[in-house]
């Protein structure tokens, strides 16, 4: 068994497009990863260390809005030591989703399940997450002790900064860091709402998804680094997470080169610091075990 210390990777995903099929994979430029990938997968391409540590556990998040997919991710996770916690999918809006969650809970792998999330990057209301029957949904997650996943585009945070306020017993965590729109260099928007974001102590923040809001094929870490600044500024490092997003960071370089962009990243950080991006935050607040089933960090 190796010394290796372990990291957590709290955001990937699998799927196999022979069993259920991704719409989303049919938009143009996204050919590469039009095909399945499963863990074995993400063990095989996750190589490199960050600060010394090793790929030793897991999130994987849901990919469309199926509870069958739920199900499906809470079985392989209960299968694969690898997986720590599953972010699945409710439907928020239905009046029976207290008992969907119930079901999901006592169900093969329920005890993986640590999160709920939504495609609100996909809705077009701008009011969506503040429709009374979608509070309603969500009051019930916070009930049942889930945490729920935010995931906006950068002009719908201020969505989830009223989210917040509206309910402060929900445990929040911000995907992809809101997708501050990197490609176009203009951040003041993005900046403002997500700092109005990170003000409410219940929201943690995925350091995740970047370099697909880069330019896909000329990124470098100066172009990552504002931010990243802003982000330590806002949060601080007990509350930012690293996720790879894989396979989607496939189209931009894939988990190894943004592995080596986070370690540049941290460069000036501290021990505790960077155990917290790399490991606590995502352990608290998905409530991984500290020691992974699975033992050897992969190779």
């Amino acid at each position: 068994m190796s010394d290796t210390p372990h990291l957590v990777d709290a955001h990937h995903h699998v799927w196999d497009l022979d069993h259920r099929s991704q719409p989303w994979l049919n938009e143009p430029g996204l050919e590469p990863i039009r095909r399945a990938f499963a863990p074995e997968d993400l063990r095989t391409s996750a190589t490199r260390s960050i600060a010394g540590r090793r790929l030793g556990s897991t999130v994987v998040v849901q990919c469309v809005t199926s509870v069958s997919e739920t199900r499906e991710l809470l079985a392989l996770a209960d299968e694969d030591p690898l997986i720590g916690a599953v972010v699945g999918w409710a439907d928020p809006t239905s009046p029976a989703v207290g008992d969907v969650l119930d079901e999901l809970l006592a169900g093969p792998g329920g005890r993986h399940l640590r999160a709920v999330r939504h495609l609100v990057q996909g809705e077009s209301d701008p009011q969506w997450l503040q429709r009374p029957a979608v509070e309603q949904g969500l009051r019930a997650t916070a009930e049942r002790g889930l945490g729920y996943d935010v995931l906006v585009r950068s002009h719908q945070l201020p969505q989830a900064v009223r989210l917040a306020e509206r309910l402060p017993d929900l445990p929040l965590v911000l995907d992809h860091a809101g997708k501050p729109p990197i490609a176009q260099h203009a951040l003041d928007d993005w900046e403002r709402d997500l700092r109005r974001l990170a003000a409410h102590s219940q929201v943690r923040c995925k350091v995740s998804g970047l370099v697909t809001e880069a330019d896909h094929e000329k990124w470098t870490v100066d172009d990552l680094r504002p931010v990243w600044n802003i982000l330590l500024s806002a949060f601080g490092p007990d509350r930012l997470m690293f996720g790879s997003d894989w396979p989607v960071c496939v189209l931009a370089g894939g988990w190894n080169r943004w592995a080596a962009a986070v370690e540049e990243l941290l460069a000036d950080c501290s021990a505790d610091e960077t155990e917290a991006v790399l490991v606590g935050t995502a352990t608290d607040f998905y409530r991984l075990s500290p020691d992974t089933e699975e033992g050897t960090p992969c190779s």
